[in-house]
């Protein structure tokens, strides 16, 4: 083995993951696109549709994106009727989102979306299942290990 072999793309794991996802949430677009929603706002309003109010903060956490990512997101959600953010008047430095009548409504308009999904990946559910268990575990153990 060279030493070299490491610095191999087809070696990364990094690269697995990253073509992967976007080769999934390419799938997603055209069943999207009927309820102009992007992938991370259809993510956000999975969200959305379990605690129907949430804080920025916690949301945020939830979809493991920063306030800079998901401050447009919610401003377009919000442009669009289906969640609206106001300050906590226990403390108005917590932002609460909270979905919007507009926002149920749709909940039951884009549920055959996952079914689509799973439906392009007929005979594979049971890899998919194991593969997402794994993605989890990976996930909740945290990858901020410092190994220098």
């Amino acid at each position: 083995m060279d030493k070299y072999d490491v610095l191999k793309l087809e070696n990364q794991l990094c690269f697995s993951l990253y073509a992967l996802s976007r080769e999934v949430i390419k799938m997603y677009k055209p069943l999207l696109d009927p309820f102009d929603l992007t992938y991370t706002q259809y993510v956000t309003m999975m969200v959305m549709w379990e605690q129907e109010q949430i804080t920025f903060k916690e949301l945020g956490n939830r979809l493991y994106l920063d306030s800079g990512t998901l401050t447009p997101v919610l401003k377009k959600l919000e442009s669009k009727g289906i969640v609206r953010k106001y300050r906590s008047k226990e403390d108005d430095r917590v932002v609460i989102v909270e979905i919007t009548d507009s926002g149920r409504e749709l909940k039951d308009k884009i549920i055959e979306v996952p079914e689509n999904i799973l439906c392009r990946f007929s005979g594979e559910e049971e890899n998919l299942l194991s593969l997402k268990m794994q993605l989890d575990e990976l996930l909740r153990k945290g990858l901020n290990k410092d190994c220098t």
